[in-house]
């Protein structure tokens, strides 16, 4: 075990970190209304594949894990049909954009959460996740990914050949 992580949670972990890597090219890109097909194809690759080692952990019953899993792939899928089967004719380009922000942003949401929970210096804060400095830090990151997705759909026009 590496860091108190079986090799399966590592694994998980890695695939969860390279989404979010990721993801956020794939959100430099759409700021400056660039396809980034390479780093498109590994965000929306790593993200489906955290989703999926997610529901393979031993759960016992339902979970918030488990919710924000499945919302994830809702948005995971549209953003692929969007970008692959519809190539972004149309309406579909601003399906992708806020797909595939909202797909990063839960990634990014469990990543806090995940943070709150296993670093010592932050469980401090809050240690139950109710905490004031929980909520401020969820509430900084959506208003961020907010203003994200708005300037996104207004800059991100590129031309899919």
């Amino acid at each position: 075990m590496i860091l108190d992580l079986t090799p399966f949670t590592l694994f998980h972990v890695i695939l969860s970190l390279m989404g979010i890597g990721s993801g956020f090219v794939v959100l430099a890109g759409l700021l400056g209304s660039a396809k980034k097909e390479g780093w498109t194809l590994i965000f929306l690759i790593t993200t489906v594949a955290t989703s999926v080692t997610g529901f393979l952990f031993p759960y016992s019953g339902f979970t918030p894990a488990i919710g924000v899993g499945i919302i994830s792939m809702v948005f995971l899928v549209a953003a692929i049909v969007a970008l692959y089967l519809y190539r972004l004719a149309g309406a579909w380009r601003s399906v992708y954009v806020v797909t595939a922000i909202v797909a990063l942003y839960l990634n990014v949401f469990v990543l806090v959460a995940q943070s709150f929970q296993k670093v010592p210096a932050l469980n401090v804060l809050a240690p139950t996740g109710s905490e004031p400095p929980f909520a401020i830090v969820q509430g900084v990151v959506l208003v961020l990914f907010i203003i994200a997705g708005y300037l996104s759909l207004r800059r991100f026009h590129p031309v899919y050949a």
